[in-house]
């Protein structure tokens, strides 16, 4: 039996011995990362580091950031306000709750505030007063997930302001507690370069790395590792629907000859949709509409093969029919007409191929009996399902259900992705579902990986997945159950099991190099943590410099859309509305595009109504574009996503997928100056 170490004074929450050991240092008041396994307690521990420094500082704030919405609850409701909110002001504010919108006061009147690192990000940059909220205002900044500070993600954002204050010597920052089971090794492979990717970790958060080196005894009796399984099929020995789709890719691949300077690999692989990716960008930049298109429909056709390998024919038959009823009311050119018609061609032999039961999938009889391992109907069990894509996790349920075998073994699936395709509320109604037993089957993509806290499940099974070793650490953690079980289901030889066993390896790679780091010497360490401190704060500046000024004026660059390649807009057509919306403010880009469907969202906004989607009205072209927006009840723009258009520089024709990465400079929007122009009644 564990022995319990101690007793929060105002909760019963009760540390373990390996949880009083990694927050030793934390409670002293220094920056530090805790590294646990997923299921050991670190929010446990961080609420007692809370609890500690909010009884020691009477002035102090205490932000909790999470890097998931339904996270937001989960901290709040199962950790910080039972153990907290008896003697201190417990806030949870997410972006479904009104509070949000006065992120700044609530902030001020409250002692813990749990929300996302997004939120914070957004009042740090805010100029109004009710929103904003300054660094120097908060005393206990606690990061979950802490891993994903790096790069460009929020968290790296929202410390790199903090970095930016510490290099201009201000004093009044908040203490830093990072929290994470997997700190990775970026993909590394030699020690030495994993020993940098986490003392680039320990220096983007200005923390120490601790884990339980005393209590590891302990440890493994709390969170005992789930039985790792690999459940190994055959290849499938005849895929006629496979082979009849890259039938037609060839057919493709002779329309649009010469392919240039660009070798195509294997069809119905990433590396495959690589190469067409690549293909659509030089159409775009030789002004070829001809390799653009066929590149668009290749890489379709690219993924109905990846979605035949690892779900049935029917679904990506289905797949393929979805894209091609969109195009049949679009033909703009012969171009557009060849690649259509080449489909209706096939469409009849493609579904005759789908219904033939001999030729289907056989991952999926695996996958099948993976389950039956675990379900039937006397036997209580719960499990997750890991799948790549949202479509996919949608086939695997509508598969769950059609199975006689599975639903007679009483499983009862559901399935939840990320907030582009589903509410943040449904979201959290199917979370909750699975918690309960209503659901005991949850098919999910990576929204689930982290933070889910479901102890009772018994299996996890990866399906259809090429991740790095973090994602498999972070799924592997969400068996919790005595003797539970982690399944890979994957072809024998295929790429998926190549790369669970590297990740095995990685996994080893990171405990050693945060060994390494741990032993280094207290001075070498900070001497490290201040070199890579200032190389990332300069890198920031550059790219900030970078951005404000652009590679080329704003009005020299034209925006086209993608699929017609018509001109429609300038670079100084966009401007940026609070930081994060991109809109076009020419009131002739109206003529442009045409409205459609209502874009519907489960939350509100202060000051934004969302309006109808936008397509281009070319001709037949028909190309999404974004939506309307209603800014303030009075401007309404149109928001626009560059990813759907090519852009025309003085360099020559380009593509990018973000606005962080056009060639030009964006001006902020200015709501006074746009009233004095459209509306000069509502200006004083």
């Amino acid at each position: 039996m564990l022995a319990l170490v101690f007793l929060c004074r105002m909760s019963d929450c009760r540390l373990y011995a390996y949880q009083e050991e990694v927050v030793q240092r934390a409670l002293r008041g220094e920056n530090t990362i805790i590294w646990l396994p997923t299921g050991a307690g670190k929010t446990r521990a961080a609420v007692y580091v809370a609890e500690k420094h909010l009884e020691t500082r009477p002035q102090g704030k205490v932000v909790v950031l999470v890097n998931m919405i339904h996270l937001v609850d989960q901290h709040y409701s199962k950790e910080f306000a039972p153990a907290l909110a008896s003697s201190y002001k417990v806030v949870a504010v997410s972006g479904v709750s009104i509070e949000k919108d006065f992120f700044g006061k609530v902030l001020r009147d409250s002692d813990v505030v749990i929300c996302t690192g997004q939120l914070l990000h957004n009042a740090l940059v805010s100029t109004e007063e009710e929103k904003r909220v300054e660094l120097s205002e908060i005393s206990l900044l606690i990061v979950d997930e802490c891993h994903h500070t790096q790069k460009k993600m929020v968290y790296n954002q929202i410390m790199m302001d903090y970095m930016q204050k510490k290099m201009l010597g201000e004093e009044t920052l908040p203490q830093i507690l990072g929290l994470t089971a997997s700190p990775g090794v970026a993909g590394e492979k030699s020690l030495d370069k994993a020993v940098l990717h986490v003392l680039k970790l320990c220096a983007n958060l200005d923390s120490v790395i601790v884990s339980a080196e005393k209590s590891t005894c302990e440890l493994d009796m709390k969170v005992p590792r789930p039985l790792r399984t690999f459940d190994i099929v055959e290849k499938r020995p005849e895929d006629p629907f496979g082979d009849h789709l890259k039938g037609i890719m060839q057919q493709i691949h002779v329309f649009m000859d010469p392919l240039g300077d660009i070798l195509l690999r294997e069809m119905g692989t990433q590396e495959y949709e690589l190469d067409v990716v690549q293909l659509e960008k030089e159409g775009v930049k030789d002004y070829n509409r001809v390799l653009q298109q066929c590149a668009v429909h290749l890489r379709k056709y690219n993924d109905a093969l990846l979605i035949n390998d690892t779900l049935r024919m029917r679904d990506a038959l289905m797949f393929l029919m979805e894209f091609y009823y969109t195009k049949m009311t679009a033909i703009i050119d012969d171009t557009d007409r060849f690649l259509v018609e080449l489909f209706e061609e096939n469409q009849g032999e493609l579904q005759t191929l789908a219904k033939d039961l001999r030729y289907e999938n056989p991952k999926m009889a695996k996958l099948e009996e993976t389950l039956l391992r675990l379900f039937s109907p006397s036997v209580e069990s719960r499990a997750i399902l890991f799948s790549k894509t949202r479509r996919s996790t949608r086939c695997l349920n509508d598969w769950v259900l059609d199975s006689e075998s599975l639903q007679k073994a009483g499983v009862k699936p559901a399935f939840v992705t990320g907030t582009a395709s589903m509410t943040q509320s449904d979201q959290q109604y199917i979370i909750k579902k699975f918690r309960q037993g209503e659901v005991n089957l949850l098919i999910a993509t990576s929204v689930a990986e982290e933070g889910l806290d479901i102890p009772e499940c018994n299996l996890v099974v990866r399906y259809g997945l090429l991740t790095n070793e973090i994602a498999q650490q972070q799924a592997t953690g969400r068996a919790r159950a005595k003797d539970s079980q982690y399944s890979l289901v994957a072809q024998r030889d295929g790429p998926e099991v190549r790369r669970e066993h590297l990740n095995i390896y990685l996994e080893e790679l990171t405990t050693k190099a945060i060994a390494e780091v741990q032993q280094m010497d207290p001075q070498q360490f900070r001497a490290k943590l201040a070199e890579l401190q200032s190389e990332a704060v300069f890198c920031s500046r550059t790219a900030q410099s970078k951005r404000k000024n652009g590679l080329h004026p704003a009005s020299s660059v034209q925006l086209l859309c993608l699929n017609c390649l018509a001109p429609v807009a300038r670079g100084s057509d966009i401007q940026l509305v609070e930081d994060k919306h991109y809109v076009n403010v020419n009131p002739d880009f109206k003529e442009k595009y045409n409205i459609g469907q209502q874009l519907v969202l489960d939350r509100t906004f202060e000051d934004w109504e969302f309006g109808g989607m936008i397509t281009c009205n070319n001709g037949s072209c028909r190309k999404a574009w974004g939506h309307e927006v209603l800014y303030k009840k009075v401007a309404l723009l149109p928001n626009v996503a560059v990813k759907h258009f090519a852009l025309e520089t003085p360099d020559g024709r380009t593509t990018v997928k973000k606005w962080k990465d056009i060639p030009f400079a964006v001006d902020d929007f200015s709501f006074t100056e746009y009233c004095q122009i459209h509306h000069p009644g509502l200006v004083d």
